[in-house]
């Protein structure tokens, strides 16, 4: 087995967690969500989808298939992110198909982070070779910034279902809404313009994290869940792996560095 990092192995795990989800649901796991009804193939797509996560979950495990799984699956999700979400975020420009948009593309930085870290010498010098150098690093690391920019305005724009999931024994919640909406912002900015990115990463890894542990955890745990919030809890694993493989992308570097890549 070829284990990068605990982010890597925890990323790995999550997308077969989404890969068995599709299969067991005979649709769309929450991360590919919404698919319209219109577009082609759709109940082929959806098997495509399972079986591309699976596949891609196990190959990334593995010394020989690592890179090519981390390869697929940026591929794929960057194919998804422009084929289907850009366009849908053109049509209708409502906080839903953004925060779809942002989900695909803080998996797709992922991805991006573990083909760079397994890309071989061929990869850098070959007709992609952009995509496989610190610049592509960048890249990944801009594209997972503007998904915590467009997390944060989710926020903002519904205060008050966010608050809802806050847990009873915690005060102010709208307080929490608004603040943590205000740290997606400003760990998104603070990465794209390279000032404490590293200290913002792994903030954003850090509140993506205890999300999962303070909501959705418990709910899956009391055994009450619904079909819904089990998505949601699936969803918000994957997204703290992705966060976590992002996060350990700076490893080396400077936690309150400016201007470095």
């Amino acid at each position: 087995m070829r284990i990068a990092s605990v982010g890597h192995a925890f990323f790995a795990a999550a997308m077969i967690l989404l890969g068995i989800l599709g299969l067991l649901k005979g649709d769309f796991a929450v991360m590919w969500q919404p698919v319209p009804d219109a577009v082609p193939l759709r109940p082929a797509l959806i098997y495509l989808c399972a079986l591309v996560a699976l596949a891609t979950g196990i190959g990334l495990l593995f010394r020989r298939t690592a890179a090519i799984a981390a390869r697929v699956l940026l591929a794929y999700s960057l194919l998804w992110l422009l084929l289907l979400r850009v366009p849908t975020m053109l049509i209708s420009r409502t906080v839903d198909f953004w925060w779809a948009a942002a989900k695909i593309a803080a998996m797709a930085a992922a991805a991006w982070v573990l083909y760079v870290w397994f890309a071989n010498d061929a990869d850098r010098r070959g007709r992609f070779g952009l995509a496989a150098s610190e610049k592509g690093l960048y890249i990944a690391r801009v594209l997972y910034a503007l998904a915590m920019i467009a997390f944060g305005i989710a926020h903002f724009v519904y205060p008050e279902p966010t608050a809802s999931l806050v847990p009873k024994w915690l005060p102010w919640h709208l307080f929490w809404a608004y603040f943590f909406g205000w740290t997606f912002v400003a760990a998104g900015v603070a990465m794209i313009i390279n000032v404490f990115a590293r200290l913002a990463a792994a903030l954003s890894a850090l509140e993506i994290g205890m999300f999962t542990v303070i909501v959705w955890v418990p709910i899956a745990a009391a055994g009450v869940a619904s079909a819904f919030q089990w998505d949601e809890t699936v969803i918000s694993i994957a997204l703290t792996a992705a966060a976590w493989v992002v996060a350990e992308s700076y490893r080396g570097k400077p936690w309150l560095a400016v201007n470095q890549r």
